[in-house]
């Protein structure tokens, strides 16, 4: 199929911003949507599946009319993103399904999904699986992220304990992750104890600033409304009104996640994320994440999600990326089956 477009007004500045240098952004339209688009001035040409060259011109003109100034990188890949997936979503629709990506537990989302407020800005899910993760932390007291580097795993959850902040359901947040190095042995950092577990706990602190502006991070940790700190300091504590967010939860052991767990009080909501395939304990320790995935299931109260490489909200590369090592990790995995070889994780 051919579409022929030209857009009206013809603004020389928007139409700079929407193609990109030396029209890159026309380019990553193509290879994400499978068309061919070509232009002379404010006239477009898009060559492809009906379908898809539909998909692609309504993203090039939503993409036009907001394009007053320079798309930024990130705005781009989640609005190439989106038109993916309903491109997806409309071919699926025209022939039988194979293996459902959306998390089995999850309910079918709604047609008005969860929007989170914050300082910045307010936040929705992007994907089938984030929509259901977000309705499963509003729901349930534990709440369970599984799933692959890029999903929104960790974002949402800070951005669901944020608008639990603002909102005065809860009086506190409390940010966590076990302090183990990634294949890495960092010694003795210098400083007090704050600056030794900084760097373990930075990216719960990028995540604030985006949601929260540095000012009010500061104020916040000032009134005690925020905390973060490892996990061996949950030991002893009861958390009552809270919102508790454990990250990189693949790397505790099955003690360190009962004792976390075990932690929650009354009035507080608990997020557990991880990603079981990027697990950094000794070889032969059970990761406490696949322990209490297994375990926890059946328990009511308690939710999981699980992401796949089509929730990835990253630069593409991401999601090619992962899919690669899920591949490699497959394959392996059926080889070593017939010889009775553990996956890495488990006891062995």
């Amino acid at each position: 199929m051919i579409l022929r477009h030209v857009f009206t007004p013809a603004d020389n500045k928007r139409l700079s911003h929407l193609c990109g240098g030396l029209d890159d952004h026309l380019r990553q339209v193509e290879a994400a949507l499978d068309v061919r688009i070509t232009r002379r001035g404010e006239a477009f040409r898009i060559e492809g599946h009906k379908a898809a060259a539909e998909q692609a011109l309504q993203l090039l003109q939503s993409l036009y009319d907001n394009a007053r100034k320079p798309i930024a990188p990130e705005h781009l890949q989640l609005a190439i993103l989106e038109a993916a997936q309903q491109l997806a979503e409309a071919l699926g629709a025209r022939k039988p399904r194979k293996a459902a990506a959306v998390d089995e537990t999850a309910a079918v989302p709604d047609s008005q999904g969860v929007v989170l407020r914050t300082r910045r800005a307010d936040l929705a899910g992007r994907t089938p699986n984030q929509h259901s993760y977000l309705r499963h932390i509003l729901n349930h007291d534990i709440t369970f992220g599984l799933g692959p580097a890029g999903t929104g795993k960790t974002f949402l959850a800070v951005a669901c304990a944020v608008d639990a902040l603002e909102r005065s359901q809860v009086q506190r947040i409390i940010l966590t992750r076990p302090a183990v190095e990634a294949g890495e042995r960092l010694g003795f950092l210098p400083g007090d104890l704050t600056q030794k577990v900084d760097p373990y706990l930075r990216p719960l602190y990028d995540a604030l600033y985006d949601l929260m502006g540095f000012d009010r991070v500061s104020k916040a940790f000032e009134k005690g409304q925020l905390e973060i700190a490892p996990l061996a300091f949950m030991r002893g504590r009861t958390l009552n009104h809270a919102f508790v967010i454990l990250d990189e939860a693949q790397n505790t052991t099955p003690e360190q996640m009962k004792m976390f767990l075990t932690r929650i009080g009354f009035g507080s909501k608990c997020v557990v994320t991880g990603d079981t395939s990027q697990i950094d304990l000794p070889k032969g320790t059970l990761s406490g994440l696949m322990d209490a995935e297994r375990v926890l299931k059946k328990v009511r109260g308690i939710a999981m999600t699980h992401f796949t490489s089509a929730d990835v909200v990253r630069h593409p590369l991401v999601a090619r990326i992962v899919e690669a090592y899920e591949a490699r990790t497959k394959a392996e995995q059926k080889k070593q089956a017939p010889a009775g070889g553990a996956p890495h994780g488990a006891r062995a």
